[in-house]
């Protein structure tokens, strides 16, 4: 019966790779490392870029977390995991995703030291958990209340955003953006909202950072379809059609005979009558701009023409969208339903040339809702850098006014909010009392990266910013890593939006929750569409472990 009892049981398949127990752990948090690691160095003003080369030989180069990762080659689940957490922290915020990852891997690291002094992983994880939501709770009392009419905050928030990515002018850029968000931001149930599609952005190669504009309107990546019309329209009346302009062919099958060339020319004498009604009805409504969601046919665009209407064709919904709030027009989908009540209102449309495209400009539209900004640089990398640097900023500034509260940059709330949770640790009590502690020292990575990234001595950082932080007035006191020294973050004007640290919080700890409770990796059959098991479980692109 013994003999029955130690008998070991298979039930996979010969050769099928299989990992357990402490291995698996090891291997999952070895690879959530690599990935923390292969983005903590770009955090911070001081922070450095990354160039990502791939199988094309395209190259991007950014200091962007979110973007690196999306760009990257992991084959690892584990990996992947680190790299939703970027994705998730950009989709909701907009900022702070090499925050989150690197949050991620600084609770994982710490959770490695406790596995190896056998404690177990449940209470590692209810430990991080305790220490989560106490942590929210921190950074809100420690948080700052602001509202959209305090534009020079909003602004050191851009900024804050920007700064470190290759965007030079970030002043610049940062003006447009608070330009941008104040004109937007709406009254929702006594709330403030900023609602990020109403933002476009566009960005064209040429000239400098300096000559990136906002647009009190939106821009449409398109030119003006026929020669004969106007390249500009004052005082313009806009028609918002999603109806095609042209003689569709029937959705049933048709057969049409004619037996002599005036049956045909009749035939097509009717198509274009049924044309002209379309711009008459134009006309007669009063507008002077068509912008149509489909096509326009030649005999139409002649028509238009003769009457002096500019019309631009085959633009985007979320366009379509976006011209709607700017312009009060609404979108009609029969022509001839058009009334003059339907038309939206800007100050000029005009077609311009940059850097040899024709793009149309739907400026000077009265209290737009939606509006646009457009980012030039002097090359393709610069511009797509500064693009990425105004999404970071738009994203930080409409969280800063959708939730209301902002914190103090510089690694400050990090130490203040890991100094209380040690306090915290001792009254909970139990094992769960070290994951505590492990999660206040993973909330200091961030710190010491910044200080790393200045160049200043990590651990004497570390032990000077605890000494400050157990004081009274130490609550701002941060790492200015462009004077290398501690000093005050609020009278520095390093903001930040509660939203984005809250937000890393989660999603770092949850990932780091969810990888520490597996203890087992077994490579599937191949039969499901999900992800592979790379050979050996491992599989970083070469990265450094």
């Amino acid at each position: 019966m013994a003999n029955d009892q130690n008998q070991q049981v298979v039930f996979l398949p010969e050769g099928t790779r299989r990992t357990r127990g402490r291995d698996a752990q090891r291997i999952n948090i070895l690879i959530a490392k690599a990935v923390a690691n292969a983005v903590k160095s770009t955090l911070g003003p001081k922070g450095m870029d990354k160039m990502i080369v791939d199988d094309l030989g395209d190259v991007i180069i950014s200091n962007d977390g979110a973007t690196i990762l999306g760009e990257m080659s992991i084959d690892h689940p584990a990996g992947k995991m680190m790299v939703e957490v970027a994705k998730t922290q950009d989709d909701e915020v907009g900022d702070g995703t090499t925050t989150a990852v690197i949050i991620a891997g600084g609770l994982l690291e710490k959770a490695e030291k406790l596995l190896d002094d056998e404690i177990h992983p449940s209470i590692i994880i209810k430990g991080y958990r305790l220490a989560a939501e106490k942590a929210k709770e921190l950074y809100t009392n420690i948080s700052d209340d602001i509202t959209v009419k305090d534009k020079a905050v909003l602004r050191q928030i851009a900024l804050t955003s920007m700064t470190g990515k290759s965007a030079e002018s970030a002043e610049e850029l940062a003006d447009l953006v608070v330009g941008a968000m104040t004109q937007v931001a709406s009254e929702e149930n006594g709330k403030t909202v900023i609602d990020l599609d109403n933002v476009k952005v566009e960005k064209k190669v040429g000239g400098s950072i300096k000559d990136s504009e906002l647009i009190q309107g939106i821009i449409i990546d398109k030119e003006i379809v026929h020669s004969g019309m106007p390249k500009s329209q004052e005082d313009a009346k806009i028609a918002l059609v999603d109806a095609a302009m042209e003689i569709k062919s029937p959705e049933t099958d048709t057969k049409v005979q004619i037996s002599d060339a005036d049956q045909l020319q009749a035939f097509l004498d009717q198509e274009e009558a049924m044309l002209k009604r379309m711009v008459a009805s134009v006309k007669n409504a009063g507008a002077n701009v068509v912008i149509c969601q489909k096509g326009i046919d030649d005999i139409a665009q002649h028509y238009l023409a003769k009457e002096g209407i500019l019309a631009v064709r085959r633009v985007k919904k979320s366009d379509m969208d976006a011209l709607a709030k700017a312009t009060g027009a609404r979108v009609v989908f029969r022509i001839n339903d058009l009334s003059s009540s339907d038309l939206g209102k800007a100050k000029m449309v005009r077609e311009k040339k940059i850097s040899g495209d024709s793009m149309v400009f739907v400026e000077g539209c009265k209290n737009p809702k939606a509006v646009s900004i457009l980012v030039r640089g002097g090359t393709e990398h610069v511009v797509d850098e500064a693009e990425r640097a105004v999404h970071d900023a738009i994203g930080s500034v409409a969280s800063a006014v959708n939730i209301g509260k902002v914190l103090y940059g510089g690694g400050s709330c990090e130490v203040e909010v890991a100094s209380k949770l040690r306090g915290y640790a001792k009254t909970v009590g139990g094992r769960e009392q070290l994951a505590i502690e492990a999660f206040a020292e993973a909330l200091e990575i961030i710190p010491r990266t910044l200080a790393e990234t200045a160049g200043m001595d990590t651990i004497d950082t570390l032990v000077a910013l605890r000494s400050r932080h157990s004081g009274k007035d130490g609550v701002y006191i941060g790492v200015n890593v462009y004077t290398a020294k501690l000093e005050d973050m609020k009278k520095n004007k390093v903001v930040e939006p509660l939203k984005v640290k809250t937000q890393a919080l989660t999603s770092g700890s949850e990932v780091a929750e969810m990888l520490l409770r597996i203890d087992d990796i077994i490579a599937g059959s191949g039969k499901s569409k999900g992800p592979q098991m790379p050979p050996g479980m491992g599989g970083m692109g070469g990265m450094d472990m």
